[in-house]
């Protein structure tokens, strides 16, 4: 895992802060912490971080727009 993908996935998970449960949001937010470091995470805690990514951030295709004033 990069660093690149390890911000994007901090990134996307901190509108889900809200969600998360008490243990939850204490890791991620140690996570964020060792980020603003930039210390890279461990396997261990990236495999939690993806974890927390797949569980919370859900990456749902968009409808295309339909106008509804269109003829």
């Amino acid at each position: 895992m990069t660093f690149r993908e390890q911000k994007e996935m901090i990134e996307e998970l901190r509108d889900y802060e809200r969600k998360m449960s008490r243990a939850e949001l204490e890791d991620f937010q140690m996570y964020v912490k060792r980020h603003k470091d930039d210390e890279e995470l461990d396997a261990l805690s990236m495999k939690r971080l993806k974890e927390l990514h797949i569980k919370y951030f859900i990456n749902r295709p968009r409808k295309p727009f339909i106008d509804p004033f269109k003829k």
